[in-house]
């Protein structure tokens, strides 16, 4: 005589079962998904709203330039002033964490001149530096009028001045640098992370060279690299810049706006993971009493299947994957709800969005995980339930 084997359950099986138990109670169940998706809104609202907010703090940081380190010429072990290697630049922009670098030099025992009727006593103090094109992009520096160099004006008798240099000079149309007229192409606004720039005039490298004698030789080399990196850039910079003479390179410290940045962002995991914790556990006893509720509720019904044949295991399969299926529906609508209040919220304090892929992937499998544990308990109740228990006390 064959021996009857109990039916499996397949996928479309249990999604259709666990579907019909929610289907049975609709305003309960949509109750339940409410109060589960509040929950993750809360948490992924909390999270994209500090995460946006920090963004928006490392945006402001940045400007203080917490990943910006200078290298300049040092003395010799005699006192005298070095000078950097004509390769100096080229090495450094060969560092692995290094973004950009870029590089001016002084142009020595050259004045600027508004007019050539001026008295060559009266510079003005300004400092004439010739420059790489891509000075701007690395210091962070704004145009306040004009136009930067570029490869055609960087070659001719053409000059950007800073916004402290255009006050003693006047908005000319050109100045007089070593008995040769320039024009004044552009103006900078004022450059907090490199003040040097307010009170110079800027000259292209190739014309500096052909024009004023400029012997190539780099005074100042601003870098950006990768901000957890800078400590290790900084340690490398002075051998790379000279290796000959290491010791004659001097390396600005990191900012201190760095610390504070990092500090800054300990504080903030801590606090996304201890609310994130909280939301969590509340969906989770949501889920929970619902589930035990339905258990209660339903004993007929468990009965009856039970002496229809269904076995302990497809009863606990049957209320745990109910539980799945509650708490995912409500996952799905907090990470969409946390992540509209986000962009709301965002918007309003212009900071940029940003929701953290973890918090939305972590939402959904947090959910996910907190059903199958809530449902564990309700489920294991319900297939210990003796069908004519079940059915006489329905």
């Amino acid at each position: 005589m064959a021996t009857l084997q109990p039916a499996r359950l397949r996928l479309a099986d249990l999604l259709r079962l666990g579907g019909s138990g929610l289907r049975a109670r609709p305003l309960r169940a949509v109750l339940s998904a409410l109060g589960i998706a509040i929950g993750i809104a809360a948490m992924v609202s909390v999270v994209g709203i500090s995460t946006s907010s920090r963004a928006g703090l490392d945006r402001a940081l940045a400007a203080l330039g917490t990943n910006m380190l200078t290298v300049a010429p040092g003395n010799t072990m005699f006192g005298e002033e070095s000078f950097l290697p004509d390769d100096a630049l080229s090495m450094i922009r060969r560092i692995g964490p290094v973004t950009s670098a870029t590089a001016t030099g002084k142009v020595s025992d050259t004045a600027v001149y508004r007019t050539d009727l001026i008295p060559s006593g009266e510079t003005g103090g300004l400092s004439l530096l010739a420059t790489q094109l891509d000075l701007l992009s690395t210091v962070g520096a704004d145009l306040a009028s004009g136009s930067w160099l570029n490869a055609a004006t960087a070659r001719y008798p053409a000059v950007v001045l800073g916004a402290a240099a255009v006050e003693r000079l006047g908005e000319v149309p050109s100045v007089h640098i070593g008995g040769r007229t320039y024009s004044v192409v552009g103006i900078l606004q004022r450059v907090p992370l490199a003040p040097e720039l307010d009170n110079a005039v800027l000259v292209g490298w190739d014309a500096a060279k052909a024009y004023l004698d400029f012997d190539g030789h780099a005074t100042t080399v601003y870098t950006r690299s990768a901000e957890s990196q800078v400590e290790a850039v900084r340690a490398v910079l002075a051998p790379t810049a000279n290796p000959e003479s290491p010791d004659e390179v001097k390396v600005s410290k990191p900012s201190d706006a760095l610390a504070a940045q990092r500090a800054t962002d300990q504080t903030f995991t801590a606090l996304l993971l201890g609310l994130g914790a909280v939301a969590l556990l509340v969906g989770g006893i949501g889920v929970a009493n619902t589930m035990v509720i339905s258990v209660l509720e339903r004993r007929a019904e468990i009965g009856l299947r039970r002496s229809l044949g269904a076995t302990r295991g497809q009863i606990r399969t049957q209320f745990v994957s109910e539980s799945l299926l509650l708490s995912l529906l409500g996952g799905a609508g907090g990470v969409l709800g946390g992540f509209a209040v986000t962009l709301l919220y965002a918007t309003t304090q212009q900071w940029p969005t940003v929701v953290p892929l973890w918090a939305v992937g972590g939402g959904l499998g947090a959910t996910l995980v907190i059903g199958a544990v809530a449902g564990l308990y309700p489920a294991i109740r319900a297939a210990r339930l003796a069908p004519t228990e079940a059915l006489a006390s329905a």
